[in-house]
């Protein structure tokens, strides 16, 4: 059976005789940066990780996550995959929803949608889980000595945390950027050029970019579970949680990028083909917002919180 998401081909994103005016990347650069600058001007944080990621979290694991005490590791496996669930909307992990513009793109020829859907998120679940277990394994064998572990402050009061965080997803910010550019021919198509070599390639690097959303985060759950794995000095308790978490904060994404290939119908990709620019317009907004509000919330909003710079923000950010 072929998949109606046959009818999207990666070739029409970069057909070189069909490239988009000046005017039309201006536009396509100028909403995707918009919508992120909006994103990172309007985001609460409290209302994220307290009211929604401490809620699903608590409602999960039947207990106060953040006193619940992490013994054995079937106990620490749980607890790893709940809190990466309840994270799923955080300002550290709100961008993995980007990847389904890449995703979308991907060569499906001649198998179902749902094989087609599944075989993607394992993709993408693969390049996650190489940098996940890396870093988690790495993590436990150093120890308190990650900046991501301490507990001091710099300037004006700034944790030292918080600073690793705002290195990291600034920088993860700009190669969003780029690649968002370079699917709308801006600058080079990275995802164009690893698609016409192996077509799963884009995924994969989509899913280590957001594995790597880990080295960065501050969440408090996820601190919490770090401090644990660091304690114990465990690289393979380390890569497993790491694993496990990582997987919890795509489980959303997979749901939903699955339903939107079986159930969607075919109109939707449809429409995508009809017009060779839909489909690097969809993946370039996709990519510059997620990657405008990394850069903006990480790297402008969060330092202003500690009097270096300006950022406005919304009454309850």
């Amino acid at each position: 059976m072929t998949s109606p998401l046959d009818l999207v081909r990666p070739a029409a994103v970069a057909a070189p005789d069909r490239a988009p005016s000046s005017r039309r990347r201006i536009a396509v650069v100028a909403a995707g940066v918009l919508a992120g600058f909006a994103a990172a001007v309007l985001w609460s944080a409290k209302l994220v990780d307290d009211l929604i990621g401490a809620r699903v979290a608590d409602g999960l694991l039947g207990d106060d996550a953040a006193h619940t005490t992490l013994t054995g590791g079937v106990t620490g496996a749980v607890f790893a995959f709940v809190i990466g669930l309840a994270g799923t909307f955080t300002a550290c992990n709100i961008a993995a929803f980007s990847a389904v513009g890449p995703m979308l793109a991907a060569d499906r020829r001649g198998i179902t949608r749902l094989r087609s859907a599944l075989t993607e998120v394992g993709w993408l679940s693969l390049g996650m889980v190489a940098v996940a277990a890396v870093y988690g394994a790495v993590g436990a064998a150093v120890g308190d000595g990650l900046p991501q572990l301490s507990t001091a402050t710099v300037g004006h009061g700034m944790p030292v945390r918080i600073v690793q965080s705002m290195i990291v997803f600034a920088a993860l910010g700009l190669v969003f950027l780029w690649l968002g550019l370079g699917a709308i021919g801006v600058v080079p198509d990275v995802l164009g050029r690893l698609s016409a070599r192996r077509p799963h390639a884009p995924t994969v690097l989509m899913g280590a970019l957001i594995g790597a959303f880990l080295i960065g985060r501050p969440y408090p759950l996820f601190f919490r579970l770090f401090q644990e794995a660091a304690h114990d000095h465990d690289p393979f308790f380390g890569a497993l949680a790491f694993t496990l978490t990582a997987v919890g904060n795509i489980v959303v994404l997979a749901v939903a990028y699955l339903l939107l290939a079986t159930i969607a119908g075919p109109a939707p990709w449809r429409w995508l083909a009809a017009r060779p620019h839909r489909l690097a317009t969809v993946t370039a907004v996709a990519l510059l917002a997620g990657g405008s509000f990394m850069l903006f919330y990480w790297g402008v909003r969060l330092p202003a919180r500690f009097d270096y710079g300006w950022f406005p923000a919304s009454p309850w950010g």
